[in-house]
This record gives structure tokens, C-alpha cells and sequence, in this order.
């Protein structure tokens, strides 16, 4: 009984409120029956067309009853999990919850721990009509299993996106806006889990042998739990105290998912050839996937809360700051960058077509990231306002960048792609790096406008961290 009581004090409770609260709920029970109501109709179906299909009917049957399954990981719990998290804030009860002493990350925790626990209740419903079809042959138990784990991670990150989704508007038209959106974000998300597991299915025996399919599909695993903790932390960094550490948990999910994205690409990557064009493809998805999460760590507010961190090293990269958040992303995107252009120079000699785009990728990033954060500072504005000044005038500053220089070429009578007026084009000038339309001319440019913008973002953002000024102040 001692260890029974030990587990039940360490249990959290959110998860016990909401787990006992969603089974007493109509739509628990509706969706429940349902799922099985359809699976057992399949069922005899299956049994009565057994005879007729021969040795191949466990495939079709097996879509079948996934998208049974799937509709309710992959939209009603989802969905279910926004509405819990949505009420608590249009009801005003989750003051309430704070005041437990638990806090937002545990709180959050429990919420999101008690959806998946209703996931695996569908699913343990599921499970014996799923593996009735390996007995109907065309289907091996790997493949059952596969898309069991991916469907389970697919609804990890959909709830995720529903959670962190929910704590981002204030406004009631905010809100109204934000809910049809994600009811089509869900949708998709549907279409595509079914989708996915459906194409697997029909080519599993020939995927199943294969290395690069084995490296996407870990990656892939990999993406999914990794986005989901990210939104995770980001949602309860929104939802903490101005005075808490709030931005550790963001930064740290962030660091630990890049390392482990190049770790398994690297991995996958020499399992299925070393090729010089699938290594630059992943350097520029890595670089975008740093713009955009390095976007919102580096706008945080200058001097959060300096009071509160006085006796910790200024430069703690996990601590909140607009500085810390800005060196934190231009380390990893030229840590990055550099182990991609390591990788690319130690298995080929001579001069490669990629290694100038390879280059420039880090210092496009590094650009568009710096000049935002010099001309949002360049205003005097309430410290409060810096982060959503950043992101407007970064996807400004992007689309201005992509799109005048094609535009000005053309009024000038040159083609749109001309290399010297897209040399800083985030887009074309990228492209034309790869094609060896631009040379190294172009590279040091970039290099030199992109190092004169991020010295110049931390001098300002060096001297405004130095303010003796609270936010609470402000």
C-alpha cells in the first residue's frame, strides 16, 4: 500500500481530473461505440469475404479500420483537447489552476497526458480488429506496428499544435478565427494520416527492405515527437510568469531536436549513398526549419526581468532575453551550417557545385534574422511590443527581399533571375548559388552585408540588455 500511495502523491493530478472527466463525458462514449460499432461491421464483413479474397484481403481491411481509428486520434481527441484547454480561458478558471502551486508546464503536462491516455484506450479497442488483420494474410505484423507508432505520434503532434494553438488568443475574434483554422488544420491532418498509412500499406513489402525508407521513417518519428514537445514548451512558456525561467524548456526542446536531426540525417544519410545533393537539400530544410523557430527565440523582450536573473551569467543562453535568444540561434545556425559544409568537404575533393550555396544558406539565415531586430529597435516602443515588431518586420523584410529584386530586374530589362541584382534575394540569389550562376563574388557579399547586420543587432541588443530596467518597470 506504501508504494501504491507513493505512485498516487507522484501522479499528476490534472491527469486523474481530466482522464476521469473526458470517460464521463457523451462524447467519449458516442465516439467510442461508434469505433467499435463500425470495426465489428468490418469485421464480418472481412469474415464473410475471406473466402473470395484468398491469401492478399488483410490490406484493404486494415485501411479500414485505421480510418475508424484515425478519425478519433486524429481529429475528435485533438479538437477535444483545444476545447479543454480554450474553456479554461474563456471561463476564466485558469487562475484558478495556477493557484493549485502546480504550474503551467505541469499543468499542461496533465492536460495533454490525459488525451493521450484516451488515445490509447481507442486504440487498446482497436488493437485486437487491427491484428485480426494479419490472420486475412497481405499484411505482416512490422507494418502493423509501424503505423501503430506513427499514428500514435501523429496524434502526439496534433494535439500538441491543438494545446499550443489554444493558448495564443486573447481577443474573442481571435479566437473565432483561430478555431476555424484549426479545425481545417485538423482536417488536413486527418486526410494525411490516413493518406500516408494507406500508401504505406500498399508498398510495405518493398519499403520494408529498404534503408533510406527505414532512415525517413525514423526521422520522420523523430519530427513528430520533437515538434510536439517544441509546441509543448512554447505553450507553457506563454502561459508562465514574467519572473519564472520560462524560456529554458523552448530553448533546450529546440537545441536537443536540431542535434538530433542532424544525428539521424548523418546516420541515414551514409546508409543511402552520401550524395552531394540530398546533403545540400538538408542543410537548406535545416536552415529554414532555424529561421522560422529561431524567429520567435530571438524576439524575445529585451531585459526580461533583469532583477530576477542578476546573479546568473549574463550570457546563459536559456535564460529569457532578446540577447540570449539571438545568440543562442546564430550559434546553432553556424554550428549547422558548419557541419554540413565539413560533411559536404571531407567526402569530396575538388571544386563542388554545392559548396557555395551551402554557404550562403547559414548567412541568409543570419541576415533576416539581424536586420528585423536592428530596425524593431530603431523605434521607441514599450519593451512588450519588441517581439511582435521582429516577426512583422521579418516576414516584410522577406517578401521584400524576394520579391523587388526579380521585379526591378525586369523594369530595367534584364531577366528576372539576373545574379547581381538577387545577390542578397533569399530565394533566387539561393538558387542561383546552387546552378553556379552567381560565384564567389556574390558568397563574400553576403558574408560582409550578413556579419555588418549581426554586429550591429548586438550592439543594440547588448546595450539595451545593460538597462538597468525591470519589465515590471516598464
Amino acid at each position: 500500500m506504501s508504494g501504491a500511495a507513493t505512485w498516487s502523491e507522484r501522479l499528476n493530478p490534472i491527469v486523474v481530473k481530466e482522464v476521469r472527466q473526458g470517460l464521463r463525458t457523451r462524447v467519449f462514449w458516442v465516439f467510442f461505440g461508434l469505433m467499435l460499432l463500425a470495426c465489428l461491421v468490418i469485421s464480418l464483413v472481412a469474415w464473410a469475404t475471406a473466402s473470395e479474397l484468398g491469401f492478399d484481403g488483410g490490406r484493404p481491411f486494415f485501411i479500414a479500420f485505421y480510418v475508424c481509428l484515425g478519425i478519433v486520434q486524429f481529429f475528435i481527441i485533438p479538437y477535444t483537447a483545444y476545447r479543454s484547454m480554450a474553456r479554461e480561458r474563456e471561463d476564466e478558471t485558469w487562475v484558478l489552476l495556477t493557484l493549485t502551486g502546480l504550474g503551467p508546464r505541469r499543468i499542461l503536462r496533465g492536460k495533454l497526458s490525459s488525451f493521450l491516455v484516451q488515445g490509447a484506450l481507442y486504440a487498446s479497442a482497436a488493437g485486437p480488429f487491427l491484428l485480426f488483420c494479419y490472420y486475412l494474410n497481405g499484411i505482416d505484423l512490422p507494418t502493423i506496428l509501424l503505423c501503430v507508432l506513427t499514428g500514435a505520434a501523429w496524434q502526439l503532434f496534433l494535439t500538441s499544435v491543438c494545446v499550443c494553438t489554444a493558448t495564443l488568443a486573447e481577443a474573442r475574434i481571435t479566437r473565432a478565427l483561430l478555431h476555424f483554422m484549426l479545425l481545417g488544420t485538423l482536417l488536413w491532418g486527418l486526410m494525411s494520416g490516413i493518406g500516408a498509412v494507406a500508401g504505406f500499406v500498399e508498398g510495405a513489402r518493398s519499403l520494408l527492405s529498404d534503408d533510406a525508407f527505414w532512415a525517413a521513417a525514423i526521422g520522420t518519428l523523430w519530427s513528430l515527437v520533437s515538434y510536439a514537445v517544441l509546441l509543448f514548451e512554447a505553450a507553457a512558456a506563454r502561459l508562465s510568469l514574467a519572473t519564472e525561467s520560462y524560456a529554458r524548456g523552448p530553448r533546450l526542446a529546440f537545441v536537443v531536436q536540431v542535434a538530433g536531426a542532424v544525428g539521424l540525417f548523418f546516420w541515414g544519410w551514409q546508409r543511402s549513398g552520401s550524395d552531394a545533393d540530398v546533403l545540400a537539400v538538408a542543410e537548406v530544410l535545416l536552415c529554414v526549419h532555424l529561421a522560422f523557430v529561431g524567429l520567435f527565440v530571438a524576439s524575445d523582450v529585451d531585459g526580461m526581468a533583469r532583477r530576477h536573473w542578476a546573479g546568473s551569467p549574463r550570457l546563459d543562453l536559456f535564460k529569457p532575453g532578446a540577447l540570449r535568444g539571438f545568440l543562442l540561434t546564430a550559434l546553432m545556425v553556424l554550428t549547422v551550417g558548419g557541419i554540413f559544409v565539413a560533411l559536404l568537404l571531407s567526402h569530396y575533393d575538388g571544386d563542388v557545385k554545392e559548396l557555395r550555396g551551402m554557404l550562403a544558406a547559414p548567412a541568409f539565415v543570419l541576415l533576416y534574422l539581424a536586420a528585423p531586430t536592428v530596425l524593431a529597435r530603431l523605434f521607441e516602443h514599450h519593451p512588450s511590443q519588441t517581439p511582435v515588431l521582429v516577426r512583422v518586420f521579418t516576414l516584410g523584410l522577406v517578401m521584400l527581399g524576394s520579391g523587388v529584386p526579380p521585379l526591378v530586374a525586369v523594369l530595367v530589362g534584364a531577366e528576372p533571375d539576373q545574379p547581381a541584382l538577387n545577390a542578397l534575394n533569399p530565394v533566387v540569389g539561393l538558387i542561383n548559388l546552387f546552378r553556379g550562376e552567381s560565384g564567389w563574388p556574390a558568397v563574400l557579399l553576403l558574408y560582409g552585408v550578413s556579419a555588418g547586420a549581426v554586429i550591429l543587432a548586438l550592439s543594440m541588443l547588448f546595450a539595451r540588455d545593460a538597462r538597468p530596467k525591470d519589465l515590471a518597470a516598464a
